[in-house]
């Protein structure tokens, strides 16, 4: 990025991102104005005399002098206080990191390839703390599990905080959500609320159904190509977005098409470098950038399409045409509502943040690992081989859709699911948390208001604590007894601590039903005569990085299968 012109320099001064950077030019227009009071002030008293004009030149020439005598005694006192400060409070001392440039700080050396992986190479020079300035905001990256273990663990509550920057304030109503919710009472509540009924054991149950029923469904639209090429990317995302309507709404609604579009446009947003969140001090900045005026406008669309379906449920309620038993996300979110006993009611704007954070948290997430996963199976025929034998020896001929209660021996497919998530977790970078007040880690100071990044892609990576990282090798869990629970740091996909996700499990389980699904009723194999070496495992830039580039098989249909109709 080329330095700043004079204009857009002289913008960040005067909003205040380079505070320290307008001294010079203060000092400077301070003379002209004193000039010009001075001239003023003379020619109120000039009379065309000569003597005048010599008083108002002395009356002048002193106020330079009075300017510039003010100006020294202050830089000596500014000079004095700052030795006495350097003397008393030594400058705490914090993480490394790379070289910066002015007003954008380090942002030159993440911009232009994966961040994750930017970021895991830079960590590999500096250290597990990492501290870099992404434009205006200061950022620590944790890449060692050791540092993740004291920030999300050991600090918990010190990071326990989310970061709003300038789109993620409008999205997420400055912090009143569960994804992006500032730490505290209310964020509390809303996390109970999920924990205990929108993901407790009753809505559990419901789903394991939904699942089964959009599994069926998956399963005879594979079968129909009869052999076919087809496009698994696209077939998995369907399923995962079909999944969570389903638990959402109850099924699909009038404007899902539209709203579909808006989350995929925030979630876009979300995942570049906007002017604005870089630079939120700087109006400048914030008017030039097209990402404030893009949320505003989508958020807006999101929430008149939530508040169009919150409308329509409640007079369905009023007419009780919902099964009282069978309640969906959004009918429990409505009840809570009614009953009116929260500390912080649920408006129809929270309602509409909190269906926006379990779509966003849930399709792509789990879309991207069920992708990942038939891309490493494929590219290691092998592992395919070995999982395949295990779905149908433990679950034995002529089964019909697999169902929750029949995964519990996949123990082979339950350590790929492992492999998958240390190789490609859905979110490399966990969502930053924010520091609440200052704290030290690692011998290192990180101030209040840090954004801190785990990088759970670099850990996952990490020889330290794999052997032959890089390697699709499912069998290291045989001996390596670890779970993605968060109580394991060198392996946490989904994160640790109070800000864990919350939907962990329905996503895990989601994968392993389908998987076991697709292993059992079809065989897999590579198009157009592609070699498993030469498939292409690039990932694109996002919050979940997913496949570049969508991965095609053929599925031919197990003969001893019942849960198809060909």
């Amino acid at each position: 990025m080329p330095p700043p012109n004079e204009p857009v320099m002289h913008e960040m001064i005067t909003s205040g991102s380079m505070a320290a950077a307008s001294s010079p030019s203060f000092f400077t227009q301070e003379e002209a104005r004193a000039t010009e009071a001075v001239a003023s002030r003379g020619g109120v008293n000039i009379d065309h005399d000569h003597q005048d004009e010599n008083e108002a030149l002395a009356a002048m020439e002193e106020g330079w002098l009075r300017l510039c005598l003010i100006g020294v005694s202050t830089l000596l006192v500014l000079c004095f206080l700052k030795l006495l400060s350097g003397k008393s409070k030594p400058q705490k001392r914090l993480p490394p990191g790379p070289w910066t440039l002015p007003v954008i700080g380090s942002l030159h050396h993440v911009i232009g390839g994966l961040p994750h992986r930017r970021m895991m190479e830079m960590s590999r020079r500096h250290g597990p703390l990492m501290h870099l300035m992404i434009g205006e905001i200061p950022t620590v990256v944790v890449s060692s599990a050791e540092a993740a273990a004291l920030v999300m663990k050991t600090n918990d509550l010190a990071f326990a905080s989310r970061p709003c920057s300038v789109t993620q304030g409008i999205v997420g109503l400055d912090g009143a959500g569960l994804v992006f919710g500032t730490y505290g009472d209310r964020w509390r509540q809303m996390r109970k609320i999920c924990v205990v009924e929108l993901m407790g054991p009753k809505q559990a149950r419901r789903m394991d159904g939904i699942k089964t029923k959009e599994v069926e469904q998956l399963l005879q639209s594979l079968a129909v190509g009869g052999g076919a090429t087809v496009n698994m990317s696209s077939k998995l995302a369907a399923i995962s977005v079909d999944v969570v309507t389903r638990a959402v709404f109850g099924g699909t609604f009038k404007q899902q098409d539209e709203y579909l579009h808006e989350l995929n446009q925030i979630l876009k947003l979300l995942r570049g470098f906007t002017l604005a969140d870089l630079f939120p001090s700087s109006r400048l900045m914030r008017w030039l950038s097209n990402g404030e005026r893009d949320m505003r406008r989508t958020s807006g669309c999101i929430q008149r399409i939530i508040a169009s379906v919150i409308d329509g449920r409640k007079a369905a309620r009023a007419a009780n045409q919902g099964a009282a038993g069978d309640e969906d996300l959004l009918d429990v979110l409505l009840r809570l509502q009614e009953e009116d006993s929260l500390a912080f009611p649920l408006t129809p704007e929270i309602i509409g943040v909190v269906i926006f954070d379990i779509f966003a948290a849930a399709t792509d997430a789990t879309a991207s690992v069920l992708d990942w996963a038939m891309s490493e199976l494929s590219r290691n025929p092998k592992v395919m081989a070995k999982a395949q034998s295990e779905v149908r020896e433990v679950l034995g001929q002529d089964r019909g859709v697999i169902t929750t209660t029949d995964l519990t021996e996949l123990y082979y497919m339950r350590m790929v699911i492992k492999e998958v998530l240390r190789l490609h977790p859905p979110g490399p970078l966990l969502v930053p948390r924010e520091t609440r007040e200052n704290c030290e880690i690692m011998g290192y100071h990180i101030p209040k208001g840090t954004n801190v990044h785990v990088n759970v892609f670099a850990i996952s990576r990490d020889p330290k604590y794999w052997d032959n990282p890089e390697e699709f090798k499912p069998e290291r869990f045989e001996k390596k007894n670890i779970e993605y629970y968060g109580t394991h740091f060198e392996f946490t996909p989904f994160g640790a601590g109070r800000r864990q996700c919350p939907g962990m499990l329905f996503g895990a389980s989601t994968v392993e039903i389908v998987l076991a699904n697709l292993l059992y009723h079809f065989n897999w194999m590579l198009p157009n005569g592609i070699v498993p070496e030469s498939l292409d495992m690039s990932e694109k830039f996002g919050i979940t990085a997913s496949r570049k580039c969508n991965i095609e098989l053929i599925a031919t249909p197990y003969p001893q299968s019942k849960a198809i109709s060909i």
